[in-house]
C-alpha cells in the first residue's frame, strides 16, 4: 500500500475503525478492481490469511464488504465492496441508534440526580436525532451525487 493509502487507514483506525478491517477496506477500496482475494489481501497487507479472515468477517457483519466466488465453480472468494457500501453502513447503524437512544432513556428513568439525568437524556436526544437525519442525509446525498464512471 502506498503512504497514502496508509494514511486513510490511519484516519480510519483514529475514528476507532479497528486497525486490520480498516487495512483491508482501504486494500480493496484502491485496487484496480476493487476486489481481492484472501490471498491478495494477505500479501497486500503483508498479513496471514487469518488476519485476513478476521477483518473481513468484521466488515462483512458492518455491511462494508461482501465475499462471493471468483468464478463458478471456482473455490476461491474475492472481496468487493457491496455497491453503495457507505450508504449500507450508515443505514446499519440505525439498529443501533435506536438501542443507544432506548437504553439511555430507561437508564434516565432510574436516575434521581438532576444533572447525571440529563446528561443521559442529552445522549439519548443526540442518537434520536442521528436516528432521524440520517435517512434525510442520505437522500440528499443521493440527490447531489454524480453517477460514478462505471454506471
Amino acid at each position: 500500500m502506498t503512504p497514502e493509502s496508509n494514511r486513510l487507514v490511519d484516519a480510519f483506525a483514529d475514528a476507532g475503525f479497528p486497525r486490520m478491517p480498516a487495512a483491508a477496506l482501504v486494500a480493496v477500496l484502491t485496487s484496480a478492481e476493487s476486489r481481492l482475494t484472501a490471498a491478495e489481501l494477505a500479501e497486500a497487507l503483508d498479513v496471514s490469511p487469518a488476519a485476513v479472515s478476521g477483518a473481513v468477517r468484521y466488515l462483512q457483519t458492518v455491511g462494508m464488504m461482501r465475499r462471493q466466488r471468483a468464478a463458478a465453480g471456482d473455490r476461491r472468494f474475492v472481496y468487493e465492496l457491496p455497491e453503495h457500501a457507505w450508504y449500507a453502513a450508515s443505514v446499519n447503524n440505525q439498529a443501533l441508534y435506536e438501542r443507544l437512544a432506548s437504553v439511555a432513556e430507561t437508564t434516565a428513568a432510574s436516575i434521581q440526580e438532576s444533572a447525571a439525568r440529563e446528561r443521559v437524556l442529552d445522549m439519548a436526544g443526540f442518537f434520536r436525532f442521528i436516528q432521524r437525519r440520517i435517512p434525510e442525509l442520505l437522500e440528499e446525498w443521493n440527490a447531489q451525487r454524480s453517477p460514478s464512471p462505471e454506471t
